[in-house]
């Protein structure tokens, strides 16, 4: 069974703590960071290990490409997606071919290490959020449609299921909801006819979705990730989303409103996401693990949608995965290198 919290470790091997951890039955999810990254060789044998101790534990990690990518040792450092949309405005075919290789390439690689997915990719506008930047494929839904579409594309071809976020849009907020809290104060019809639309149109495409800690204070008083008037109103029933909900990092400052990690995590399972996400604080994580010992288990059905095509074969110190990977690598490097800012 995948419980419906998602935590991480403080090193490169397992302690005895995190194995305990590992095994209480509430813990669904294990997300990596740079921290956790020596090799591709040290990665799989860490991720096998996980498997070893709970089987059916889901592994993730942040590997958008540019200034958000954790693997980097012995892994091809990715564009920014925004260096996509550059190319688009003059090149369109070729951006987006090379947008679908990209989602391939980053999907290859970290399936190689034994992790199942990366929480990628970002949906939101290039706007006004200095948070968001680049990591953003464009300023305008009309361009982000075509690249992050063929990126999914290019994500499934490696076996790896995706994960639009911030929905409903985190790229028309100028705070930076890591930090501090994060207001949008539009109404709801400016929100969705401008920041919704390439959540909406890809949606078809989508195995997951991660709600922004932004607060649209004029559709509902909580972020959107602890508001039953999105995810279950909006999210479930208007737009018939059933995938799965993850919530951003419960440790987020942006997320404090709701309380103690405790309540935080409890706020989020409530409104409807699938599993919450509790980072770099053991402290909290396991609060929130004790605030939700006696909740219901998630929904094994859309969770078992998350698990990656991992290949059985393990990888050495160098990553080493055929010839349509390293005519793949060399061509993103060769982009990267041309076009980057």
């Amino acid at each position: 069974m995948i419980g419906a919290l998602m935590l991480d470790i403080a090193g490169t091997e397992l302690t005895q703590e995190d194995i305990e951890l590992l095994q209480a039955p509430q813990v669904g999810g294990m997300i990596l960071f740079g921290r956790n990254i020596e090799s591709p060789e040290q990665v799989r044998a860490l991720t096998d290990h996980m498997r070893q101790v709970r089987p059916d534990i889901l592994i993730a990690v942040d590997q958008e490409g540019g200034r958000v990518q954790r693997l980097k040792n012995g892994f091809t450092l990715l564009p920014a997606m925004g260096r996509f949309g550059e190319l688009y405005l003059t090149e369109p075919e070729k951006a987006a071919e090379l947008a679908e290789q990209c989602g391939w390439l980053m999907a290859a690689e970290v399936l190689a290490a034994g992790i199942d997915f990366s929480f990628a990719p970002v949906l939101d506008l290039n706007d006004v959020s200095d948070v968001i930047g680049d990591r953003s494929f464009a300023k305008n839904m009309q361009d982000i449609i075509p690249l992050a579409s063929a990126f999914l594309k290019g994500m499934k071809r490696a076996g790896m299921a995706s994960t639009g976020k911030h929905f409903p849009g985190h790229g028309s907020v100028k705070a930076d909801s890591h930090v501090a809290a994060a207001v949008d104060s539009r109404p709801y019809d400016e929100i969705y006819q401008k920041d919704m639309q390439s959540f909406i149109q890809l949606m078809p495409q989508l195995d997951a979705l991660m709600p922004a800690h932004v607060i649209y204070d004029q559709v509902d008083p909580n972020p959107a990730g602890f508001s039953a008037h999105w995810i279950q109103n909006i999210l479930r029933q208007e737009l018939k989303f059933d995938g799965v909900l993850f919530s951003d990092d419960l440790s987020m400052q942006a997320a404090c409103v709701a309380g103690g990690a405790d309540a935080r995590i409890q706020a989020a399972l409530n409104a409807g996401c699938d599993m919450g996400l509790v980072c770099n604080s053991r402290e909290s994580a396991c609060a929130a693990l004790a605030g939700i010992a006696d909740f219901p288990m998630p929904n094994q059905q859309r969770l078992e949608r998350m698990r990656g095509c991992i290949p059985q074969r393990s990888i050495g110190a160098a990553l080493e995965l055929g010839d349509e990977w390293a005519q793949t690598r060399d061509r993103i490097l060769d982009f990267k290198h041309q076009y980057s800012a």
